[in-house]
């Protein structure tokens, strides 16, 4: 796991105390093109399982998420996949 993915996957359990989490890199796949960083961050994929997405949509998920990591957009991440769900 790169360090971008273990700093992402730190602020998402200590904001949602998962009982499930996967934070992949796959920035790899994207080299190249106009969001690419040389440092090898950018594109992740999150899935996470958490008591906080009970009752919640898709969408109140994802703005769950986004807004844990919204200091993150820029810096560490350029595009995030997410899959969040309760269990």
């Amino acid at each position: 796991m790169s360090e971008q993915a273990k700093h992402i996957e730190r602020i998402l359990c200590n904001a949602f105390q998962p009982l499930d989490i996967h934070v992949e890199d796959e920035s790899w796949k994207h080299a190249g093109h106009a969001g690419a960083k040389e440092s090898g961050g950018g594109h992740f994929i999150v899935s996470i399982t958490a008591l906080a997405f009970a009752d919640k949509s898709r969408i109140e998920c994802h703005r769950m998420v986004n807004q844990v990591l919204k200091h993150e957009f820029g810096p560490t991440i350029h595009a995030l996949s997410i899959h969040a769900k309760a269990p």
